[in-house]
């Protein structure tokens, strides 16, 4: 008797399952991991921009979050960049410059 009750309540989940749409179906064809990384961005008021990636060599001038800038190359935690408003040229720490983390809600 209880292999009776049993069998119609197996029979109605597969069907019940087919109209129901899944979590597969629901996600996005491009993923968040795919998109190219974030641009850098000054995390402070000012970063001193500096001739050597050292915090004691020479300050050569102030990149502030106004100011346009490109990074050419990285060395530790130092990144040399280019400083497209005064044309200044240099190291700066990457506790300060560095690229925001893209969320990505999986």
């Amino acid at each position: 008797m209880l292999g009776a009750l049993a069998l119609p309540a197996l029979s109605a989940n597969p069907a019940s399952a087919v109209s129901v749409p899944t979590t597969a179906t629901a996600i996005p064809a491009v993923s968040c991991h795919n998109l190219p990384p974030l641009p850098y961005a000054v995390h402070a008021k000012a970063v001193t921009i500096r001739s050597k990636a050292s915090a004691k060599s020479t300050a050569l001038g102030v990149l502030y979050k106004s100011h346009k800038f490109s990074v050419a190359k990285k060395s530790g935690n130092w990144l040399y960049i280019t400083d497209k408003t005064t044309g200044v040229k240099g190291w700066v720490s990457g506790t300060y410059v560095y690229r925001d983390v893209r969320m990505c809600l999986d």
